[in-house]
């Protein structure tokens, strides 16, 4: 069931614990604690609850939360959540070689550190997930027990979106029926991938980026789909599933329609398959389309004048990755684009120096110095819609606005210009966007400050400092821009 925070601020403990319990693996306490900490103004103030209980527990709590994981990629009995998103990485396929590298990685692992080894597996492949063993494995005990804190955290958080009723979903596909009812359903995790998609061409070059265009030689996409209409009413109410087009039908009517897809913009595929599922199924009035698009590095290998770039082998990224949305309507004029934007997500910035935070409001409850050359280390997620849809969908007519190009702006602002906070550093970076690209509408920000914890101000040898992760509770920024903001420039 989806909940929304009116709800979740109504519960008392027994229903809270009941409904967030599971988040952390065979943990209640971690929910019955931080029921204490409603009301929760925000969905972030629920997850920062949930993340102050787990660094606030003693060592002993802590311990029996790490061990009450399951090893990954084994064959223990778990948890309905760990065997989904063990599923979703690939760990209940594993050949009988992999099973037992498995095995015997988390068996060194477990030796080691005496709980077993934790990752947030959703989004990862079974190959990042083993390579992330053997790195993690070299670690102090100290060092390792706090990232898989972290892991466990995140591992929580992953969940709680799963249930959690955002106000972005809440809206979806109303303007379709002309109710309030909220009523939709649709599929997760649809992962597509297809090689020799359309190559990523006719780019604006613009003097902050080296990015040109992508060959989509690999092109992967993991895609939610909504579809919603009155029609599934009965469904709901009755049970009848007369109308109903089942999920999994849904999951193979994209696959397939990603073998006729001839664009090479993941907007553009969402928006030629939410088309395509209007156009089939005339019970449904709204499909809302979103996709992380899947990253590949290329591969150099030795060629007639050393190394070249391999048109055969590609590495899955871990780094930051594009992003879409499409929401798709069905109007008396026909069927239209309600929504649109592309973006990038997960993008992991750090500058060592040149950044800063002072002025702020100083009283009895500030304990934070002023810092006026800090590291500086954020999260951050971007995204944009055009004002003419069409540039978003066809990379042809030359207005297609790459992911990459937007990262590459926020290196380049992030290293040239001294940043008083976060917030001025995001609002630069938006500027400089909606002036290198005026053929977008609006850009959006979220980004949340992950600065290191300074643990020795200066090396014993050269200028170096000497840092650690960051505990909960961290700061964070949303924000979006206009060309009205560039007036006066």
């Amino acid at each position: 069931m989806k909940l929304k925070l009116h709800q979740v601020n109504a519960m008392n403990q027994e229903d809270f614990t009941h409904a967030f319990g599971p988040l952390f693996e065979h943990s209640p306490w971690v929910a019955e604690r931080a029921w204490s900490s409603q009301p929760f103004a925000t969905e972030q103030d629920l997850i920062s609850a949930f993340e102050r209980e787990v660094w606030r527990a003693n060592p002993d709590e802590q311990l029996a939360l790490l061990r009450a994981h399951p090893d990954l990629g084994t064959r223990v009995k778990m948890t309905d959540h760990s065997v989904q998103e063990q599923s979703g990485a690939g760990l209940d396929q594993l050949s009988a070689e992999e099973y037992e590298l498995f095995l015997k990685y988390n068996k060194q692992y477990t030796e080691a550190f005496r709980f077993p080894f934790i990752m947030a597996v959703k989004g990862q492949t079974k190959d990042a997930i083993r390579e992330a063993i053997r790195v993690r494995i070299q670690r102090d005990v100290r060092e390792e027990m706090g990232k898989a804190l972290q892991e466990v955290c995140k591992i929580g958080q992953f969940r709680l979106e799963a249930i959690w009723m955002r106000e972005a979903e809440e809206k979806t596909m109303k303007q379709t029926t002309g109710s309030e009812r909220i009523m939709y359903y649709g599929k997760g995790d649809v992962w597509v991938y297809r090689s020799y998609a359309k190559p990523l061409t006719h780019l604006t070059v613009i003097p902050e980026s080296g990015f040109t265009g992508r060959d989509n030689v690999l092109f992967g996409l993991n895609i939610k789909v909504a579809v919603s209409g009155e029609k599934f009413f009965t469904s709901f109410t009755e049970g009848d599933n007369t109308m109903v087009v089942a999920t999994d039908s849904m999951k193979n009517f994209i696959l397939r329609k990603a073998g006729e897809y001839e664009g090479a913009t993941a907007e553009g595929f969402l928006a030629y398959a939410g088309r395509k599922l209007l156009e089939t199924y005339p019970q449904m009035t709204g499909v809302k389309m979103t996709a992380d698009q899947v990253s590949f590095d290329v591969l150099s290998v030795p060629g007639v004048e050393g190394l070249v770039n391999s048109e055969l082998v590609y590495r899955y990224s871990q780094n930051e990755h594009p992003t879409a949305l499409v929401e798709i309507i069905r109007t008396e004029e026909g069927i239209v684009i309600a929504e649109h934007s592309g973006g990038i997500a997960d993008l992991k910035l750090i500058k060592v120096k040149g950044s800063s935070f002072a002025g702020f409001v100083r009283d009895e409850y500030t304990t934070l110095p002023e810092s006026y050359d800090r590291p500086l280390f954020i999260f951050l997620d971007m995204s944009w819609s055009y004002e003419e849809v069409e540039d978003a969908l066809d990379s042809d007519l030359g207005q297609y606005v790459a992911a990459e190009q937007i990262r590459d702006i926020a290196h380049t602002v992030f290293h040239e210009q001294h940043s008083p906070s976060i917030q001025n550093l995001i609002y630069r970076i938006g500027q400089r966007s909606l002036i290198r690209f005026p053929q977008l509408k609006e850009i959006r920000f979220e980004s949340n400050n992950r600065t290191w914890e300074t643990i020795l101000e200066q090396a014993s040898a050269g200028e170096g400092k000497v840092f650690t992760e960051p505990r909960p509770p961290y700061g964070f920024q949303g924000f979006s821009m206009t060309k009205r903001d560039l007036e006066g420039l």
